[in-house]
């Protein structure tokens, strides 16, 4: 059985993206299963308690400890949800977590956009302050003095990934909440004013891809839209090339190997 189709989930293009998989097939299973419980139970009482086998009003109601059995037992499943699957899970997501990724990128969500920011050449993402924005040539606020700007490079809407590498993204936010949607990586993560929040994952198929805003963020909300783009390392480190830099030289720079 194939139960992609049958729960309608998106293709799947990243590594760790079967356990989100199988987490959702088991949260429908068991929503499924208690949902035929309560409905068996409606109709058992539809028909126990009809007017036609109760003439007369009874105000005592059931005496036996069967209800309460069922209210502990529904306790104990939960406790057991959460305690043996859903924290050993993130406990596992937190550790699989790349230590040294292969590429981290900062992601600054606005009014209604997604701003991309590379590390240059140096690896070293250049410092952010507010009092160097500007709305056209400086959008991240990249600090024009520090040396380990100069040479990073910003995008808007366009995320380049290299296929097979695992990428770490700290995404934080200029104005409201919002929430970075991937749907074929199986991420998806609110970003806030004030707070860096890292997520990763490995793309293991190359192609487009969509990121959502799945946060209503204001009257734009339906247009905040971005693309991944997933490559071969061979393909990503020539369009790296191809980006003019955040010091304005414009000129094509040789990444070769540097992402090795």
């Amino acid at each position: 059985m194939d139960f992609k189709k049958l729960f309608c989930l998106p293709e799947l293009a990243s590594a760790n993206g079967y356990q989100i998989d199988f987490l959702i097939y088991l949260v429908h299973i068991l929503m499924f299963a208690l949902f035929a419980g309560w409905g068996i139970y409606f109709i058992v009482t539809l028909f126990r308690f009809h007017h036609s086998r109760n003439p007369r009003a009874d105000y005592h109601g059931i005496h036996n400890k069967t209800s309460m059995i069922v209210e502990i037992a529904v306790a104990f499943i939960e406790a057991a949800l959460l305690i043996g699957i859903s924290i050993p899970f993130w406990s596992k997501y937190v550790d699989t977590m790349p230590k040294h990724p292969a590429l981290e990128v900062q992601v600054v969500a606005e009014q209604f956009a997604w701003n991309i920011h590379y590390p240059g050449k140096d690896g070293i993402f250049g410092k952010r302050d507010i009092k160097y924005f500007n709305k056209e040539s400086n959008p991240l606020g990249i600090d024009p003095n520090d040396p380990h700007g100069k040479d990073d490079i910003t995008t808007i809407n366009q995320l380049h990934l290299p296929i097979g590498e695992a990428v770490e993204i700290h995404l934080t936010s200029k104005d409201v909440i919002h929430s970075f949607f991937i749907p074929v990586m199986r991420v998806k993560q609110d970003v806030i004013p004030g707070m860096s929040i890292p997520v990763s994952f490995t793309p293991t198929k190359t192609g487009h891809f969509e990121i959502a805003c799945a946060q209503l963020c204001g009257l734009g909300h339906y247009r905040m839209r971005g693309f991944l783009t997933v490559e071969s390392p061979e393909k990503f480190q020539r369009w790296l090339s191809e980006q003019p830099t955040v010091g304005g030289s414009g000129e094509k720079q040789n990444y070769d190997n540097f992402w090795n």
